[in-house]
């Protein structure tokens, strides 16, 4: 079951719940990927990917940032071990109060 989070200028962001993770779809293509799994409260983001076809269009900040407004949304927080959702919350301090610092299952 996938569930709409935003889309603009072409992109449409899902959660893609039975897969775990968000994705990012461009003109009807798969465009990148961060997943995830759930813990108790929290959800563990794990891996970001955007395909090389479509990197340089700010496709992986924009899924970032439309992951962490929807955990936001369900009130729910976030355990980073991708570097790259990692850097991105650096980037945007508004985002820290979402971030708990246990480590989840590694694997």
């Amino acid at each position: 079951m996938a569930r709409h989070i935003a889309s603009s200028d072409g992109l449409e962001i899902v959660d893609n719940e039975t897969e775990h993770r968000y994705e990012a779809w461009l003109d009807g293509k798969e465009a990148g990927i961060i997943e995830y799994f759930a813990e108790d409260g929290w959800l563990v983001i794990d891996h970001t990917e955007v395909d090389p076809a479509f990197e340089g269009r700010g496709i992986g900040s924009r899924l970032a940032k439309s992951a962490l407004d929807d955990i936001r949304a369900r009130s729910l927080q976030v355990n980073l071990q991708c570097p790259f959702v990692t850097s991105y919350v650096k980037r945007h301090p508004e985002y820290t109060d979402l971030v708990v610092g246990r480590a989840g299952p590694q694997g």
